[in-house]
């Protein structure tokens, strides 16, 4: 769960990471500790843990920070890859003009939400007309044929007309019928009514719910039925297709969950299903296509981002991460910032791990809840460096 932190890093009233504050101006400085790598990767607190980094209230409202909580992940191998963001296509449709025509009336624009069977455009069409009056003919043909087969059959009873006559009025019926329902097939290929007061009118509708994603017409323009003026789709729910590694994608099960970094949002972990692993190679890069499905209930993500996957090709036990943004360097250390309080943060030490396309497994220093600052760390950073240059100013 993300908050928000308005902050402008002012002034840092103690030490950031790595040096012990002295006692009192007077007292002699201590002696710096040897730095040990086994201590960094358990993750070992020394005695600047626990500082605090303290903010300006003042100028709080002129810097947006932003802190996650320490989530705990599956564990075990993984294999970062690249993709795109694509549209669900169990959720998206292209539509166009099955005849060519002129746009008249444009009544949905990128961007707008609409339903399934809502109107998008109106067209005028002669061609539209011509099947609508060649349908309406053939429907006038049955008709008759149709009474012309029971004056028939009456004339036969009285054994005025001869049963051939109403054999050759079966036929001319059937003949009829048969126009008739070929002249229906093709105004129900070009998606229109047979009926209607304008027979050249052709509404454009969408087939299914979501959001108009392009538009490619303008009122008056001719239409061509090759061309596809609507992309309608539901983004609530986008498709993650990365190319893996035949060697690793083999190892991917559909339902894992992966989890993802998008460059455009940096600081936002997330995380996908896997739901299909192609089923053959791409002999160019000898990769896999896999099809991740991720939420986007908010409609940050956009078709096209381009983002990377991190696909569990093997079990583990669970570790903690963070976004990578919120781990910063500090001399010869990792730190994370903790908020305490309104203008004020804790400078933590943290063992770090393994990349985890996007985050990072830390190793020691944190427990899966704690809350840390991700937008806005490199700033309490630089701060800390500011004052730690000071504070040995101050006592030389």
């Amino acid at each position: 769960m993300r908050r928000e932190w308005s902050a402008v890093v002012l002034a840092v009233l103690l030490t950031g990471c790595g040096r012990k504050e002295a006692p009192s101006e007077a007292a002699p400085r201590a002696s710096a500790t040897p730095h040990d790598p086994a201590e960094e990767a358990a993750g070992d607190h020394d005695d600047d843990t626990g500082r605090r980094v303290e903010v300006d209230r003042e100028m709080l409202r002129d810097l947006r920070l932003t802190t996650a909580a320490v989530e705990s992940r599956p564990g075990g191998e993984g294999s970062p890859v690249l993709g795109e963001l694509r549209v669900n296509e169990d959720a998206y449709a292209e539509i166009g003009t099955p005849v060519t025509a002129r746009a008249v009336r444009l009544l949905a624009a990128p961007g707008q939400r609409v339903r399934a069977g809502e109107v998008l455009a109106e067209l005028r069409s002669p061609e539209l007309g011509r099947a609508r009056g060649e349908h309406r003919q053939a429907e006038a043909r049955v008709e008759l044929a149709r009474r012309s087969l029971e004056r028939k059959r009456s004339l036969a009873d009285e054994r005025i007309a001869p049963l051939r006559e109403v054999q050759e009025a079966e036929a001319e019926l059937r003949s009829a019928e048969a126009a008739r329902d070929a002249a229906r097939g093709a105004l129900d290929a070009m998606g229109a009514d047979p009926v209607g007061g304008d027979t050249t009118r052709l509404l454009l509708r969408t087939p299914v719910a979501g959001t108009v994603i392009e538009r490619h017409l303008v009122p008056g323009e001719t239409a061509d039925p090759a061309e596809a003026l609507f992309k309608v789709g539901d983004l609530a729910v986008l498709w993650l297709v990365a190319h893996a590694p035949e060697r690793d994608a083999v190892r991917v099960r559909p339902g894992a969950r992966a989890r993802i970094a998008v460059p455009a949002l940096p600081a936002v972990p997330m995380t996908g299903r896997v739901t299909l692993v192609g089923a053959q190679v791409e002999v160019a890069s000898r990769t896999i296509p896999v099809r991740i499905e991720v939420d986007n209930p908010s409609g940050v993500l956009r078709p096209g981002m381009s983002a990377t996957a991190w696909l569990p090709v093997g079990e583990g036990a669970a570790v903690l991460a963070v976004p990578a943004a919120a781990l910063q360097r500090i001399e010869d250390r990792w730190c994370v910032f903790l908020p305490r309080g309104e203008a004020a943060f804790e400078v933590r030490h943290v063992g770090r791990g393994r990349d985890l396309g996007g985050e990072v497994e830390i190793v020691g220093g944190l427990e899966a809840g704690d809350i840390v600052v991700v937008d806005g760390a490199f700033l309490l950073k630089a701060e800390a460096e500011k004052a730690r240059g000071a504070g040995e100013h101050h006592h030389h």
